[in-house]
């Protein structure tokens, strides 16, 4: 049976006050307390900092480890490795289109009607 490797975050701190670990663990394996084999680095997504030890990293993926899409996105932006952020947004949500401008464009053509009617309502009692 061959071990797979994934880098992945696994939560500590308190209810609430949320932070996490980046760990090397067995995917075959749960993940409990200390239940991993390297801890990688931490994030705090509070204060959005995260102190990772970049050339372990590097390390454990030229050892065939693989990241989730959370890790990867958070190594980019920490610029550990390169390449595209992947979209981790769950599968059933679709992005929001945009509205048609028709609806925001009808009160003002309204208001635009209803001013060239008073107008020409005034026009008609200056004329008399």
């Amino acid at each position: 049976m061959s071990r797979v490797l994934t880098i992945r975050l696994t939560r500590v701190g308190k209810k609430k006050d949320a932070s996490f670990r980046v760990i090397v663990v067995d995917s075959k394996k749960k993940v409990k307390a200390g239940n991993y084999l390297e801890m990688l680095g931490s994030y705090d997504p509070r204060v959005n900092k995260a102190d990772i030890k970049g050339e372990r990293v590097k390390h454990w993926l030229s050892h065939g480890a693989k990241t989730s899409d959370t890790v990867h996105n958070l190594l980019i932006s920490q610029k550990v490795i390169e390449g595209k952020k992947i979209n981790v947004l769950p599968r059933k949500t679709v992005p929001k289109l945009e509205e048609p401008k028709s609806k925001a464009e009808e009160p003002k053509a309204d208001a635009t009607v209803t001013t060239e009617v008073a107008e020409a309502a005034s026009a008609d009692t200056i004329q008399e």
